[in-house]
């Protein structure tokens, strides 16, 4: 899983890998303040589904070209209440694995899979 700028907080890292999730940031291989697309072109040629809160501008992506690993899309509130928790991210993701969900060449809106 590749973490975009934005979604590459420590702890959101440290809960994914005890996760056991194989999980790199942006920073970690040289893309921070690159444009959206060569973030996504990393993720296609590594094979890494991209995790972002940068939705709009990913799902641009996403429709102008499909192939990709997957991209997972956590939508942030102006009501901060309301957004997901690292943990809840964590689960989410865990919901979606145990589902059977095919990420391949998906925009999956993440907070749905929060349950």
């Amino acid at each position: 899983m590749l973490l975009d700028e934005d979604s590459q907080a420590k702890y959101l890292v440290y809960l994914l890998q005890a996760a056991e999730h194989d999980v790199i940031t942006v920073n970690a291989v040289g893309l921070m303040n690159r444009s959206d697309s060569v973030v996504l072109d990393y993720a296609r040629q590594d094979g890494r589904v991209l995790l972002t809160r940068n939705c709009d501008d990913f799902q641009e992506l996403h429709q102008a070209n499909p192939v990709h690993p997957g991209i997972l899309a956590v939508y942030q509130d102006s009501d901060t209440s309301k957004n997901m928790s690292y943990q809840a991210i964590v689960k989410a993701i865990a919901n979606l694995e145990t589902s059977g969900y095919t990420l391949k060449n998906q925009f999956v809106i993440l907070n749905q899979w929060k349950y």
